[in-house]
């Protein structure tokens, strides 16, 4: 955003205009080409390549500024005195004129805005994989995925403070008067993604379905996604962003399959009917397994040393090789947390431990299910289902207290979204 630009639109006292002469281009090019060669009759390679605009949609981030959201800022009481605020009635909102097509904007109140020119970003894709058929029905495909995130979207903070400046040292503070985040939508940097990934599949055949795919990935870059800020807004100090994502898995495992049972009529054994293909007929069992590594997270520190608001601050990494001792529960810990130490107050700094460098547990789960078919008649038959979500119950814990002042610092107390405790499901289907 231009200076003259900034100077109109972020002054406390002053308007914001509503046209800011934003430009977006026109010209974005997505193109895409694939190819395959079959060297011999029971193998194929592909490859292919792709460009795809980042699709972040501006709404996101510009549906909610002021004023079409207004927003109310109401000291706190100084006492409990809730009857007496009740009575008072909520202050009256401000509703800004619109006459001039000039909004003001109050000091403390948080601002989207975009830049006198918009970039989107995009991602590049590439990929090649060999598949070939094996034995017995089974196909077999390795791989290499890659994508390149250019120019991906997030929020700066235009409002950036100084290290150990406060509210006080914020730029727009000094300027205009200004406290709250104001926050350009704009490239924060590139990510990357880089996977092996191999698979073996057998269709549904004589009774047998197996689908297995493993992947092992690595995904870095400045933000998960393009709906973000960064954990350090102060320009100089933007490369301390760059980590491994918070989604990143190393290693993914995928396993399911479909097996019926090889006995009663139209199968390998007993298909001549009595009573033991009618007791052993009709059964088939399925099974969905998944297991692999956690994600990462960051060990922190306390903000008050680095005064700096909007931004995190990093422990600091005093030992070479951190022990991962893999415990669970509240006073055991999952790491050794001597090898980091709070920033020392005196010292006006980020600290040393760069953000994303540990990994928490990694997950396991079977969802098991078996059902019978009985057949009544020619045309109707009775399917009695039973399923089996977390067969094992197996907990998938969260990742550790990451903070170096928490109580809990080091302690896995609780389990992630992904975990399901273990429960049953019982049906009966009538088919006809």
């Amino acid at each position: 955003m231009a200076d003259a630009v900034l100077s109109a639109a972020l002054r406390q006292d002053a308007p914001i205009p509503l046209d800011l002469g934003v430009k977006v281009s026109k010209t974005e090019f997505a193109p895409r080409i694939g190819v395959a060669y079959r060297p011999t009759e029971k193998m194929v390679i592909r490859a292919g390549f792709g460009i795809t605009n980042d699709p972040y949609s501006l709404a996101r981030p510009l549906r909610t500024n002021h004023p079409l959201l207004s927003n109310l800022v109401v000291p706190a009481p100084n006492s409990f005195s809730w009857a007496g605020r009740i009575e008072q009635g909520i202050p009256p909102v401000p509703y800004p004129g619109l006459d001039d097509g000039i909004v003001p904007v109050p000091g403390n109140v948080a601002v989207y805005t975009l830049g006198n020119k918009f970039e989107r970003g995009y991602i590049k894709s590439f990929n090649v994989f060999i598949e070939r058929q094996l034995w017995k029905g089974f196909v077999g495909e390795i791989g290499y995925v890659g994508t390149r995130q250019i120019d991906q979207l997030g929020y700066r903070e235009l409002n950036y403070p100084q290290l150990g400046g406060g509210t006080a040292s914020r730029v727009l503070n000094k300027k205009f008067g200004r406290t709250a985040e104001t926050l350009l939508v704009a490239p924060i940097g590139n990510s990357s993604y880089d996977a092996l990934q191999a698979s073996l599949n057998r269709r549904f055949a004589d009774g047998f379905e197996l689908r297995a795919n493993y992947t092992f990935s690595k995904a870095i870059g400045y933000a998960p996604n393009s709906d973000n800020t960064l954990l350090i807004n102060i320009p100089e100090f933007y490369n301390l962003n760059k980590r491994l994502q918070d989604f990143d898995r190393t290693h993914v495992v995928n396993i399911t399959n479909i097996f019926e049972l090889p006995f009663g009529r139209g199968r390998r054994w007993l298909s001549n009917g009595g009573v033991a293909a009618a007791l052993l007929g009709g059964w088939q069992l399925n099974s969905i397994i998944r297991f692999g590594s956690g994600t990462p997270f960051s060990v922190t520190g306390p903000g008050s040393g680095i005064n700096a608001p909007g931004n995190t601050q990093r422990a600091d990494l005093v030992k070479s090789k951190v022990e991962i001792y893999g415990r669970t529960g509240p006073g055991q810990l999952y790491f050794d947390t001597s090898a980091f130490r709070a920033v020392p107050s005196n010292e006006v700094r980020f600290g040393t431990a760069g953000f994303n460098i540990l990994r928490g547990p990694g997950f396991f789960r079977w969802d098991f299910g078996i059902f019978r078919r009985v057949p009544i008649s020619e045309r109707v038959d009775l399917q009695l289902r039973a399923d089996a979500i977390n067969l094992t119950n197996t907990p998938i814990f969260a990742n550790p207290d990451g903070s170096v002042t928490s109580t809990n610092f080091g302690s896995i107390t609780g389990t992630s979204g992904l975990h399901y405790p273990r429960f049953f499901r019982l049906g009966l289907r009538l088919g006809f």
